[in-house]
């Protein structure tokens, strides 16, 4: 029977847990619905956000009816929901326990843990607890053993889950109440739970451990339990505070930056889109992607994000992976990689599961990885020269990676391409990306002057060429004289907000007078009311049926437009609208339902926080600068502007009040 559409909870209703390496999502109700190990994109232990009735779910809150409220402990990504209920309130503490590798090597830690601590702060309150593992996104019915007080043991070849609970727990059908449970497909009964009312001062603890292959580790509670979640809270509390940013956005800006932070995979340095996989951009719709793998889209902003924000250790091993993960390709690039820097991700359906509130198909892996996206050139050279104006070097080998990159560019940019919306209706001559493959070289370029990459005299004369006919097709075709405005497409009339980013990477000086118009353009056609903008218009053609909310980052784009074309009242008015568009712990999915302000598409999303961050940031340098107190090297252009158009955005700059 399919489960009931209205029994999914929103998808902001969620809260992110995790420990750099998986992550979890905890819904209102205390219940883990989402749970992937033990990396990121491993199949599913825990799907209940894609199918209620067989993903399987960790639940443990007050069995009468509550009432919730929520937050992360301080600076943390330690989760405590509180419920109140008639006679009494619960509090749930969730975390993956993290700590230094060096306190790691003193003690026995499990390869994964999830650690939960449920109090009675008041009055009595009876709770309830269900634990019912689904691997293999539900297609496995895992063998479960009663070892005592050892736990519970769920087998699934060879990996196993041990579950150790202070409150007393039955296989289901076994359970003190007689309520019996679900059956799972193997015949036998399917997970545990159990009930136990507390009282004021009572706690217990709860622990799920993951194992594969290796002796594993049946966690200790008590002391052992405490000391680790006060060590998460520490490790945690400690990384925030290295967040340099002392701007009116703190809060935000924090809970941004710790986002990306769960977002990375330690191992490697790679950080991903998001934890999640087919949580849809309409409900209903078919448009359900796995996010769950690494886009160098998002190279140049998450590098500057970690940069401006002082994370170094982030940042350096972010480009690490960057050159790490392009090894095999280079020097073509792929439009996205996995945590490892591994391109085999084929895209498949999962056609057992129901999808999230019904939207079908529910995808693993992505199609994109076969697709030509020519700005993913733009994004790495851009990000590389981030990387050396603060301070990092080049190696050789890295070098000759971005020397590459400068002649597929020469040799591939006139050719179509997909764009960076991943459109699925064929190629076309994308004048976003003809932007990015003219950044491409003008990085290179700059690299070269600067004397950070070598260049063969031959070759940068074709460089600096390449560039200025690159420039000279955008201008003649990626331009529309009616309209005032850059378009999508060379030839079109349609606009789309990847062409707000002209100005930040320096193509278009931000307020000449093409960008202005640019930047209207895409306002007056693009948006949709409090501060948000969708990606594209009903007119643009991705091939697939429409139905999407108003994109995240696209949103922030625009703040950063605003501020660099010296509009700053507006630009921090918007901001402030955006703020309210989060969930009630600040986190952002890819996409925003404009009329009921719910989350969509994958959540929480790494290139939505990011924006944030950079927007904040953009913010607060111009408004110092408004202010006399010196400038900011984030608002500088990089572009070489044309004779006719630098004196005009020039003057246009100088004659905003102040």
């Amino acid at each position: 029977m399919a489960a009931d559409h209205q029994s999914y909870p929103p998808i902001g209703d969620y809260a992110l847990i995790g420990d750099c390496r998986s992550a979890a999502l905890v819904s209102k109700a205390g219940s883990i619905d989402w749970l992937c190990l033990p990396i990121f994109d491993s199949p599913s232990y825990f799907a209940a956000l894609l199918d209620r009735e067989k993903g399987g779910r960790f639940a443990i809150r007050p069995a009468a009816p509550y009432r919730v409220s929520r937050r992360y402990l301080d600076d943390t990504v330690v989760l405590e929901t509180t419920f109140t209920a008639e006679g009494g309130e619960l509090r749930l503490t969730d975390c993956f326990p993290v700590a230094s590798e060096a306190a790691k090597a003193r003690s026995l830690w499990p390869e994964r843990q999830i650690l939960r601590l449920v109090e009675c702060t008041a009055g009595e309150v009876e709770v309830e607890v269900v634990c019912d593992p689904r691997p293999d996104y539900g297609r496995l019915a895992p063998r479960l053993t009663d070892r005592g007080r050892f736990g519970f043991w769920y087998e699934a070849g060879r990996e196993a889950l041990t579950l150790r609970s202070d409150v007393p727990l039955r296989p289901r059908g076994e359970a003190r109440d007689g309520s019996g449970g679900p059956e799972s497909r193997s015949g036998g009964l399917s997970g545990v739970a159990g009930r136990e009312r507390l009282r004021s001062g009572d706690r217990r603890w709860l622990s799920l451990a993951y194992t594969d292959e290796d002796p594993a580790v049946v966690p200790a509670h008590g002391e052992v339990a405490e000391q680790k979640l006060r060590s998460t809270l520490e490790w945690w509390s400690a990384w925030s505070r290295g967040c340099r940013y002392d701007g009116p956005h703190r809060s935000a800006v924090v809970r941004s930056a710790l986002t990306l932070k769960l977002l990375t995979y330690a191992p490697s340095g790679a950080v991903i889109a998001a934890p999640t996989t087919s949580l849809p951009e309409a409900i209903g719709g078919v448009r359900n992607w796995d996010y769950r793998y690494c886009w160098l889209r998002d190279a140049s902003i998450t590098l500057q994000t970690f940069l401006d924000l002082d994370r170094d250790e982030e940042a350096r091993a972010f480009f690490s992976w960057i050159l790490h993960s392009t090894r095999l390709t280079r020097p073509e690039l792929q439009v996205l990689y996995d945590v490892h820097g591994e391109t085999d991700v084929p895209e498949r359906t999962l056609d057992h599961l129901e999808g999230y509130r019904g939207s079908r198909p529910v995808r693993v892996g992505n199609a994109a990885r076969g697709q030509l996206q020519l700005d993913v050139y733009g994004e790495v050279a851009d990000a590389a020269f981030q990387y050396v104006r603060r301070g990092g070097a080049l190696s050789p080998s890295a070098g000759r990676m971005l020397v590459g990159l400068g002649e597929v560019v020469c040799r591939r940019w006139r050719e179509p391409d997909d764009g960076i919306w991943e459109v699925r209706s064929g190629r076309a001559h994308h004048t976003y990306s003809k932007a990015l493959c003219w950044v491409t070289l003008d990085r290179l370029l700059e690299l070269g002057e600067g004397g950070e990459l070598r260049i063969r005299p031959k070759l940068r004369r074709r460089f600096e060429e390449e560039r200025r006919a690159i420039r000279a097709a955008i201008e003649s075709r990626g331009f529309d004289e009616r309209l005032g405005s850059y378009v999508s497409v060379f030839g079109g009339d349609e606009v789309d907000a990847s062409l707000l980013r002209l100005g930040r990477f320096g193509y278009a000086e931000p307020t000449s007078e093409r960008m202005l118009g640019t930047c209207e353009r895409v306002q007056d056609r693009l948006g949709a009311g409090g501060g948000l903008l969708y990606r594209y218009g009903r007119g643009f053609d991705d091939g697939l049926p429409p139905g999407e909310g108003a994109f995240g980052i696209a949103s922030f784009w625009m703040i950063d437009c605003r501020c660099r074309q010296g509009r700053l009242d507006a630009a921090e008015e918007a901001f402030e609208r955006l703020l309210a568009a989060s969930n009630d712990l600040g986190l952002y999915g890819e996409e925003i339902e404009p009329t009921t302000g719910e989350a969509l598409g994958n959540f929480p999303q790494a290139y939505t926080h990011a924006g944030l961050i950079d927007a904040a940031l953009t913010l607060e340098a111009t408004r110092r600068e408004r202010a006399g107190e010196g400038h900011d090297p984030r608002l500088d252009e990089h572009a070489e502007l044309s004779e006719e158009a630098a004196p005009a955005g020039r003057a246009a700059r100088r004659e905003e009040p102040a």
